[in-house]
């Protein structure tokens, strides 16, 4: 243990946590943020949504069953195992690391993964102590310094800059040869989105996060999931106004759902401390119909701001927050949580039967 390098994660408020380093040697500053999921963290890690965050994990151990190989799918070209290319979190904070792991599918150590990606980590730190200061205070910045290499002068808000832009794809690119076509607008799509579309006899268009696709032929419109404040999106928002007077079916996930809401006329508010994990209860309204979600943003909608065209679709069993929106009379709906659900519940995947259904309803 005395010969590992040591490691400090500073929050906003001045708390110090001090612990090891298993992953790269270097410092960095983002927003703290929690997840409270048991598995799944090469998902998690490959998740665009949490671009410029340190992630903390509350399950105790972390790192026993590897990292699975980087292998495409030769029918999509997609990674196999991952939601992205890359990385995108800025640091990992965990309570304890496993050094030995054990599993069919791993190739590496997650240590080994974060080296190879320049993602600093820590282990050895009270998680638990993080979380009851982040639930009791909300979300706040914080710096990760790894011995022999100095902190940053500066605490780095993340939600200040564009996210979506930094992990947009930068030009079109098309997947599958199906019978529908379905525009992906992609602000940071995990790459499930992809399949779980393919899987529904599409070819599935993915556009930049700015992209004027109005003048695309196609027979259906998903709005992906995405990092930062949606605020940012404001070239988005526009585009989907557009669709909206087409009137051909529209799906949002997650900041597809803000920007939808915002499109539609309703305003977003950052949560105290978000909500990200696999344990997430969300009730869709009118019915007693509950699935269990995975779930991972800052920004929640204010349904109140919600014009009378539209309604809330779901709303979070926990805290009340609004989970989802859709048009009374047109085929507009969007979720705040992920029913592509890699990895995670897949309680909700039926979302992706009801947008295809109304989508070949309206491709008649």
């Amino acid at each position: 243990m005395s010969e590992r390098k040591t490691a400090i994660l500073v929050l906003e408020d001045g708390t110090q946590f001090k612990g090891f380093s298993f992953g790269a040697d270097r410092s960095v500053s983002g927003e703290v943020v929690f997840n409270t999921a048991m598995m799944g963290y090469p998902e998690s890690l490959t998740d665009p949504s949490y671009s410029g965050q340190i992630l903390v994990l509350t399950y105790p151990l972390v790192g026993n069953y590897g990292v699975p190989p980087t292998e495409t799918d030769p029918e999509t070209g997609l990674p196999r195992f991952f939601e992205s290319d890359r990385i995108h979190i800025k640091a990992l904070v965990v309570a304890d690391y496993s050094f030995e792991h054990s599993h069919w599918n791993a190739v590496r150590s997650l240590g080994e993964w974060l080296s190879e990606h320049g993602v600093p980590a820590i282990y050895g730190v009270d998680t638990r102590q993080i979380t009851k200061i982040i639930r009791e205070k909300g979300v706040m910045l914080g710096k990760v310094a790894v011995e022999g290499c100095p902190a940053p002068e500066a605490f780095t808000d993340p939600n200040k800059e564009n996210l979506v832009a930094a992990v947009s794809c930068t030009e079109p690119q098309s997947y599958g040869r199906g019978k529908y076509r379905i525009v992906l607008v992609d602000c940071g799509c995990k790459y499930n989105i992809i399949r779980c579309l393919l899987r529904r006899d599409t070819t599935v268009v993915r556009v930049p996060w700015d992209y004027d696709f109005s003048t695309l032929d196609y027979d259906g419109v998903m709005l992906s999931n995405g990092p930062g404040d949606p605020q940012m999106c404001a070239v988005t928002v526009e585009n989907i106004k557009k669709a909206m007077a087409k009137g051909k079916p529209v799906f949002g996930i997650c900041l597809g759902n803000q920007l939808l809401s915002i499109a539609a006329g309703a305003t977003t508010y950052k949560l105290k401390y978000g909500h990200r994990g696999h344990n997430q209860p969300a009730l869709m309204v009118g019915t007693d119909t509950a699935v269990i979600t995975s779930q991972n943003h800052g920004f929640a909608v204010d349904t109140r701001s919600l014009n009378e065209e539209w309604e809330p679709l779901f709303v979070n069993l926990n805290d009340n927050t609004s989970e989802g929106i859709r048009h009374r009379s047109k085929p507009f709906f969007s979720v705040q949580f992920h029913p592509e659900a890699t990895s995670g519940p897949v309680d909700s995947e039926f979302l992706f039967d009801r947008f295809m259904a109304q989508v070949a309803e309206y491709a008649k």
